[in-house]
């Protein structure tokens, strides 16, 4: 079934699980982070990603954080790929999917637009989100049934433009078939894209009304994990370029078409697949 709204509005605020994990995300970010911003050295990972000494030791401090809240693996980007689905397969009760730095590109070279991305999964399915970026101060969370929020407050989203070809679309060129990116490139049919290498970011950023329309040809657990359940709980939509049922996508790979608002989704999806 195709992933459509699930926002659900009722009157609850955080739990106190979200407000301990907004907190502990804080302070690492605050630790970790920040003080290393334009300063630390990095070096490339196998698959060609960047990866610095502030990734290792965030994920690290936030592995003893998040487990002192919720005691559960905690699955990490910087880990091995063995590794990383050693714990999938065995988590029984659960786990925490943490990317340290979610954009390290953007990080290393001093482009603010990069985030802590953290995400509570039961049975398969993000139960608790949350997105922080420490340069803005913007933490973005959600909780399953409880809405999202933006700095405490509740966040509905907003849609600004009535048609595609009036839309703000993010658009990842590099992921996708070569006749799709092509045809992006050359002639898109929203008004204008943007790309900033942030993906639990762009989710965010989707969600908040930012851009009307999104687009990747494939993401990892740990850059959808928390930001799909941000947008589902701000009434957004979601679905994979192949599939109508985002949950049903390859976990370690999955492609994301997405906006805020129904029409424009269904229209930016019919696009996507007559190319």
């Amino acid at each position: 079934m195709e992933q459509r709204s699930l926002s659900k509005t009722g009157a609850f605020g955080m739990s106190a699980l979200l407000k301990a994990t907004i907190a502990a995300v804080k302070l690492v970010a605050a630790e970790e982070i920040m003080p290393r911003y334009l300063k630390v050295a990095h070096k490339h990972k196998s698959d060609g990603s960047l990866c610095t000494d502030a990734d290792i030791a965030t994920q690290t401090a936030l592995a003893r954080k998040l487990q002192a809240i919720c005691n559960v693996p905690v699955l990490g980007e910087e880990m091995t790929e063995d590794e990383q689905h050693a714990i999938w397969h065995s988590a029984q009760e659960g786990l925490w999917c943490v990317d340290p730095i979610d954009g390290t590109s953007n990080f290393v070279h001093g482009l603010p637009y990069f985030a802590v991305s953290v995400a509570l999964l039961r049975d398969g399915k993000s139960v608790l989100g949350v997105v922080y970026d420490p340069v803005s101060d913007e933490m973005f969370a959600a909780e399953s049934g409880r809405g999202a929020y933006l700095n405490g407050e509740k966040l509905f989203g907003r849609v600004t433009a009535q048609t595609m070809s009036r839309a703000l679309a993010n658009v990842d060129l590099k992921r996708l078939s070569a006749g799709l990116a092509a045809t992006l490139a050359t002639r898109p049919p929203c008004a204008s894209q943007r790309n900033f290498g942030a993906s639990a970011l762009d989710w965010c950023y989707t969600a908040a009304g930012r851009y009307d329309l999104y687009l990747h040809g494939g993401q990892k657990l740990w850059d959808y994990a928390a930001g799909v359940l941000i947008l589902s709980e701000t009434g957004g939509y979601a679905c994979c370029i192949e599939s109508d049922d985002f949950a049903a996508g390859n976990v370690w790979q999955r492609s994301v078409i997405a906006a805020r608002s129904e029409t424009l989704f269904d229209e930016w999806k019919k696009w996507i697949r007559a190319q």
